[in-house]
């Protein structure tokens, strides 16, 4: 706070040297001294911003100090000009040279200018968080008095908390590190959900497996269809788990999967011969006893219209590389009908730990498209769920994990996968990880 404070006042000086020079002649020193100071502020706002270990960070911080500076010597110079315009200044004030006031306004105008877009443009170059959304909320409201203050004012809150709090795991982080609290026995299989890859064009657990790395984790990707059977994708799991194993000498992985992926993997540990090099097996976020809304969906949309989707959807895959995808067998995979056959005939291994993770989203607007349309499906048909999953769907193995944070927002289905690199108040997906892991490191896994 004594920052942006003190760069208020050197902004107030500085964009109000010409007026307050020309009325106290004795104190032309002091305006002169603002003006270089004020030089030297839009090179480096702030000396506490050092004390952040990233680049990236300290840039961010300094954006914000600036901004918090500018909104208040503004309020601080319009209140000053409109004292003078009203003469309400000692004799001899700024309303006896019309031309002077004129002038110390421009000036004004200029100098706050360059500390607004110097702190705007750091923040916009160097903040994750904003994302395309504000900045684009930023630009269109710019212009438009009173909302540019609010909006202004949630871009410093927004950019200011992520660079304090990516600080603080940092720090976190180096405390830790030789303690190596991931470094499991048997290395990590990530294994992800339908519709999406996790190798070649997309990062599918966002921030995640490097904070796990970063405490001691190895980790491997399933590689994987992004849309079959859960059959198909339980043999390509099997393949993949030996190769990983050939690789590193290990005897067994350790498996987090998420979404279907949970359901691929419980598949491949009991008809793919696998059964005996897996360690655990987390899921994540997995609709084990399926999805009764894609049941009545496949009910009620037309086959034709299915079938259109679907071609068009692995006409897509196949440009990426993906030439057996197959939209069809991915989703009736999926349904309730579909789980609840598979259940009955797939049985858990013995020797193998099982535990699994639910989340809740707590109204539509906190997911992203197209959870925010799908929670009100899934709600209709099974209750509180986390935009695709109902609460009843999630539970399976020895131990269950329901994420429900404090606040209001809930955690998506796609939030627990960092799928949006968002931070979310009370609920840090990164180091629930770490200790996701770190807790199988503890069993021996």
């Amino acid at each position: 706070m004594t920052e942006y404070i003190l760069g208020a006042c050197l902004i107030f000086l500085a964009a109000n040297a010409y007026t307050l020079g020309r009325q106290y002649e004795t104190a032309k020193i002091v305006w002169f001294l603002a003006e270089v100071l004020f030089l030297v502020m839009q090179i480096r706002p702030s000396i506490q911003s050092r004390k952040l270990k990233k680049r990236r960070l300290r840039i961010c911080k300094e954006g914000c100090v600036l901004l918090r500076a500018f909104l208040l010597s503004t309020a601080c110079s319009i209140a000053y000009s409109l004292a003078g315009f009203f003469g309400m200044l000692r004799a001899g004030s700024l309303i006896a040279d019309p031309k002077l006031w004129l002038a110390g306004t421009l000036i004004s105008i200029c100098v706050h200018a360059v500390a607004f877009w110097n702190g705007l443009i750091r923040i916009y170059v160097s903040s994750g968080q904003l994302g395309v959304k504000w900045r684009v909320i930023g630009g269109l409201c710019g212009m438009i008095p009173v909302v540019n203050l609010i909006v202004l004012s949630i871009l410093i809150r927004t950019a200011e908390r992520e660079a304090d709090f990516e600080n603080e795991k940092i720090l976190r982080d180096e405390s830790r590190k030789e303690d190596k609290i991931c470094a499991t026995r048997y290395p990590l299989l990530l294994v992800h959900g339908v519709f999406f890859r996790d190798f070649r064009y997309f990062n599918y657990w966002g921030r995640v497996p490097e904070e796990l790395e970063r405490n001691g984790a190895v980790i491997y990707y399933g590689n994987h269809p992004s849309a079959a059977s859960v059959a198909e994708c339980g043999e390509v799991l099997a393949v993949r788990i030996r190769q990983i194993l050939e690789e590193t000498g290990a005897e067994k992985v350790n498996i987090i999967a998420h979404s279907k992926g949970g359901l691929d993997c419980r598949y491949a540990l009991a008809r793919c011969g696998v059964a005996d090099r897996v360690a655990s097996l987390t899921t994540v976020s997995t609709p084990h006893r399926g999805c009764e809304f894609a049941d009545c969906l496949l009910s009620r949309i037309p086959v034709a219209q299915q079938e259109l989707v679907a071609e068009t959807y692995n006409r897509a895959l196949r440009a990426l590389g993906e030439e057996n995808a197959d939209f069809m067998a991915a989703v009736r995979d999926l349904t309730a009908g579909a789980c609840r056959a598979r259940n009955e005939e797939i049985m858990d291994v013995p020797g193998v730990y099982y535990q699994s993770v639910g989340s809740i989203q707590t109204k539509a607007v906190s997911g992203r498209f197209p959870l925010n349309v799908s929670w009100h499906l899934v709600k209709h048909f099974e209750g509180r769920n986390d935009g695709l999953v109902g609460e009843d769907s999630f539970p399976w193995g020895e131990s269950y994990q329901l994420v429900t944070p404090g606040s209001r927002r809930g955690i998506s289905h796609a939030d627990m996968i960092d799928l949006a690199r968002e931070n979310i108040d009370g609920f840090d997906v990164r180091e629930f990880y770490v200790q996701l892991v770190h807790g199988l490191k503890e069993k021996g896994f």
